[in-house]
């Protein structure tokens, strides 16, 4: 079984807490696994061209494409992203629109398969977490845990941050707050989110080596997104 873990960050990897925590979760699945950076990636967005209709393959070059075959090799995902203002930052986004490319008639190159979404914020993390759970569920993937954390905002690092009014430290800190190793985030400080991170991945281990039967999970999130749509008309 293969696990492929993305981490969305673009910090390098050791600023970025959202790389640990996929790592972490990954790692413990005790599965042969990979991280891939998107960290220095051009991705473009969904472009609407429809090119991948007849053989789900999309037709944009870039970065993306040399991913794909690991994607669609993987057995489960562990993709974890920062939150910008309350959602996904653009590259995470971009990738996961892309994803698109796997979905038309009966592509089911995904479908049936299980992820873990991770979210990391300055203030909020479970943001990004839910906007990959909800793209995981339009591929028919079982999210079968979101972990998310606390990380340190860019304010922490732009030079201003101890002056600034409108920054996370402030926010967070109140008026005088000084920039220290002890006062900036860091989710290796979240003993309980570690945790549940390693939790997350000998969960998704277990799932895996217990006979993972794809197709009933397809039909279960089939049904899931089918109630979705029946009940917004």
């Amino acid at each position: 079984m293969k696990v492929l873990g993305i981490s969305g960050s673009p910090r390098k990897e050791v600023l970025s807490g959202t790389r640990r925590l996929v790592e972490t979760v990954a790692k413990a699945t005790n599965c042969e696994y990979e991280i891939i950076s998107l960290q220095g990636l051009r991705i473009s967005g969904c472009i609407a061209c429809l090119g991948c209709v007849e053989d789900n393959v999309c037709k944009l070059e870039d970065d993306l494409t040399p991913l794909r075959e690991k994607i669609i090799k993987a057995d489960a995902y562990v993709i974890g992203a920062p939150n910008y203002f309350s959602g996904l930052n653009g590259l995470t986004h971009a990738l996961l629109e892309r994803w698109f490319q796997f979905r038309h008639q009966d592509g089911n190159l995904l479908w049936g398969k299980l992820g873990v979404a991770v979210g990391v914020g300055g203030a909020e993390g479970h943001f990004p977490a839910d906007e990959i759970e909800k793209f995981f569920s339009y591929n028919f993937i079982e999210t079968i845990a979101k972990i998310v954390g606390r990380g340190a905002a860019s304010c922490y690092t732009c030079g201003h941050g101890e002056t600034c009014r409108v920054g996370i430290p402030h926010l967070l800190h109140g008026e005088g707050v000084r920039i220290t190793p002890e006062t900036t985030p860091d989710v290796i400080k979240l003993v309980n989110v570690m945790e549940a991170a390693a939790d997350a991945g000998r969960l998704l281990g277990k799932r895996l080596r217990q006979g993972h039967d794809r197709t009933k999970v397809t039909v279960t999130m089939q049904n899931k997104m089918l109630h979705k749509f029946r009940a917004s008309v």
